[in-house]
C-alpha cells in the first residue's frame, strides 16, 4: 500500500480522501534533516506553506510520485528539482477564488456603509446614526484592475448588484471583457471615472506602487480603493496622505507591503478599513484546497493524471531530460515575443521547423504559451494552466510544423499579434545547450537572449547606431553586445542591444525621437 506524508496542518477532509488508497502519516513541524531521513518511505507528500520542500528533500524521496501544495502558491517547493526527477507537483489554483472575491466585495460594502467604525461606535455605547451616512454601490462605476479568475468573479457579482463596470487588463481580449459585462479601458480612464477601484493583479515590477501619488491625484474625491490581491501594489504612504487630505473618500486593504503589518499611519486613519490578509481565510476555502489536492494525490497514486500540475505531468524522467532544453527555448522565445508585441495579444503562432518538427509538439506549445503569458501573470501561469489562461484571454493559438526548414537542424518560430502589431522571433539550441535568437521580425540576427535588451526598428543609414550609443552613454547605460539585421542595404533594419543595466525611465521616448528610428522596444528576460 502506498504511503503519504502530510507535513503541515490540512483539513481532515483531504486526509480522509487519501486514506482511501494509501496509508497517511501526519507529521508536522519537521526540520529539513528530519524530512530527508524519512522521505524514502513515502510515495507522496502533502504540504501547505510551512514545509520547505528543498532539493535535498526531493532527492531523498526516491519513491516520490507527487508533491501536493494545499493552496495556490508553490514557492516553498523546488519545482525544477521535482521536474528533473519526474515528480508531479500540484496545487489548488481555484480553491480560494470565491473566498478572495467575496472578501473584496465585503470590503467594498464595509467601506461604503462604514460598518467597522459603526460597529465599534455602538459597542462603545454611542448611537451615532448621522455620523455614519453611507453610499450605495448601485449604479456606481467599478473599475476592475485585472480580470483573472478572482477579478472576473468580482465583476460578475458587481454586475448583478447593478454596478457599471470598467476594466483594465492588457492580456484580456475585448470579447472576453464584454462577456463579463466590462468595458475595457486604459488605467488613466479607470482612475478618472471610477467610483470604486478593486485591484486583482500580481505584484510585478510593472505593478509595484501602481497606485501612487500620481494615480491618486487623478481620482474623484468620492473614489474608494479596494486591494485584496498583493501588498506593494499601493504606495501606502501616498494613500494615507490622499485619504487625510480628502482627495479620495476611502480605502479597504487586506494586504500590505510588509506583513505582518507593523506600525502604519493607515491604522489611525478613519477613512481606511484594514484586515489581516483574510482573503482566503474561510472554512470552505480551507476544505476546498485540502480536498482538491488530496483528490489529485489519490488519482496519481492510482495511475491517473493530475488536473492542476505546475510542471509537466505524464512524462518520465528520460523524456523530461531530453525535452528540458527545448522547453526553455520555447518559454524564453514566448516571453520575448510577448514583450515585443505588447500586452493585448489575440493571435499566437507556434511553428516547429526542421528536425524539431518531429518532436512532441504539445509540451513545446504549452511552454511557449507559458512564456507568452509570463510578463503579465508571473508565477500564476504554469505548464498546465497556460492553455486555459490563453483561451480565457481570447488568444487564438495556431500550431504548424515545417520539416523543410533547413537553416538549422531544428528551430522554433513564434509570432504574436498584439497591441503593437504582429512580431515574430525564431530561435535555436546550440550544441552546448545555449539558446540563440536567429531572427526577429524577419530580420536575421544571432544573439543570446539576456536580462536587459533594447530592440529598435530603424532605417539602415549612417549615424543611427552612434546616436543610440551616445544617448545610452549619457544615461550611464553600458552596452554588452550589439547585433544588427537587415535584408537590403539602406532599407529597414532591426538592432538588438544587450545591456548591463536596465533602461532609466524616459530614455525610450528619447530613442524614438532619433531621426530614422521607427520604433523601439525594451525587453526584460
Amino acid at each position: 500500500m502506498s504511503k503519504v506524508l502530510v507535513s503541515d496542518s490540512v483539513d481532515a477532509a483531504g486526509i480522509e480522501i487519501i486514506s482511501q488508497v494509501a496509508k497517511v502519516d501526519v507529521k508536522t513541524g519537521l526540520s529539513e534533516a528530519e524530512l530527508v531521513e524519512i522521505m524514502p518511505e513515502y510515495d507522496a507528500l502533502m504540504v501547505r506553506s510551512g514545509t520547505r520542500v528543498t532539493e535535498n528533500v526531493i532527492e531523498a524521496g526516491e519513491n516520490l510520485k507527487i508533491i501536493g501544495r494545499a493552496g495556490v502558491g508553490v514557492d516553498n517547493i523546488d519545482i525544477p528539482a521535482a521536474t528533473r526527477r519526474g515528480i508531479v507537483v500540484v496545487n489548488s489554483p481555484e480553491g480560494n477564488t470565491t473566498a478572495a472575491a467575496e472578501h473584496a466585495l465585503a470590503m467594498m460594502l464595509s467601506l461604503s456603509r462604514h460598518i467597522p467604525a459603526a460597529n465599534t461606535s455602538l459597542k462603545d455605547g454611542r448611537w451615532e446614526r448621522k455620523k455614519f451616512m453611507g453610499t450605495e454601490v448601485y449604479k456606481k462605476t467599478l473599475g476592475v484592475v485585472g480580470l483573472g479568475k478572482i477579478g472576473s468573479h468580482v465583476a460578475t457579482v458587481a454586475k448583478a448588484m447593478g454596478m457599471n463596470l470598467l476594466a483594465y487588463d492588457p492580456f484580456i481580449s475585448a470579447e472576453r471583457a464584454e462577456q463579463l459585462g466590462c468595458r475595457l479601458v486604459d488605467l488613466d480612464f479607470i482612475f478618472r471615472e471610477s467610483d470604486y477601484i478593486t485591484l486583482h493583479v500580481p505584484k510585478t515590477p510593472e505593478t509595484a506602487n501602481l497606485i501612487n501619488t500620481e494615480a491618486l491625484s487623478k481620482m474623484k474625491p468620492e473614489a474608494r480603493i479596494i486591494n485584496c490581491s498583493r501588498g506593494g501594489i499601493i504606495d501606502e504612504q501616498a494613500l494615507y496622505e490622499a485619504l487625510e487630505a480628502g482627495n479620495i473618500a476611502g480605502a479597504a486593504l487586506d494586504v500590505f507591503d510588509s506583513e505582518p503589518l507593523g506600525e502604519s499611519p493607515l491604522q489611525n486613519c478613519d477613512r481606511a478599513v484594514l484586515t489581516p490578509h483574510l482573503g482566503a481565510s474561510t472554512a470552505e476555502a480551507q476544505v476546498n484546497v485540502s480536498v482538491d489536492v488530496a483528490e489529485q494525490i489519490r488519482d496519481v497514486l492510482l495511475g491517473l493524471q493530475a488536473r492542476s500540475a505546475v510542471n509537466i505531468p505524464g512524462l518520465n524522467p528520460n523524456v523530461m531530460e531530453k525535452l528540458k532544453p527545448y522547453l526553455q527555448l520555447a518559454e524564453t522565445l514566448g516571453n520575448l515575443v510577448s514583450q515585443l508585441a505588447g500586452g493585448r495579444i489575440d493571435q499566437f503562432t507556434v511553428r516547429l521547423q526542421g528536425d524539431l518538427a518531429t518532436a512532441q509538439s504539445q509540451p513545446l506549445v504549452v511552454a511557449s504559451l507559458k512564456g507568452l503569458l509570463s510578463p503579465a501573470l508571473r508565477e500564476r501561469v504554469n505548464y498546465v494552466n497556460a492553455g486555459i489562461e490563453a483561451k480565457e484571454r481570447g488568444i487564438r493559438v495556431i500550431e504548424t510544423k515545417d520539416a523543410s526548414k533547413s537553416d538549422y537542424s531544428g528551430s522554433l518560430h513564434l509570432a504574436a499579434r498584439g497591441s503593437r502589431g504582429e512580431h515574430s522571433v525564431t530561435g535555436v539550441l546550440q550544441s552546448d545547450g545555449g539558446i540563440r535568437v536567429t531572427e526577429v521580425d524577419g530580420f536575421p540576427l544571432s544573439l543570446p537572449p539576456t536580462g536587459n535588451m533594447l530592440f529598435t526598428l530603424h532605417r539602415d543609414m549612417p549615424g543611427i547606431i552612434g546616436r543610440i550609443g551616445s544617448l545610452l552613454g549619457n544615461f550611464n547605460v553600458n552596452i554588452a553586445s550589439m547585433e544588427v539585421g537587415r535584408q537590403i542595404v539602406r532599407g529597414n533594419a532591426v538592432m538588438a542591444l544587450s545591456l548591463d543595466d536596465p533602461l532609466p525611465d524616459g530614455i525610450l521616448a528619447e530613442i524614438t525621437q532619433i531621426p530614422g528610428i521607427d520604433d523601439a522596444y525594451v525587453v526584460t528576460l
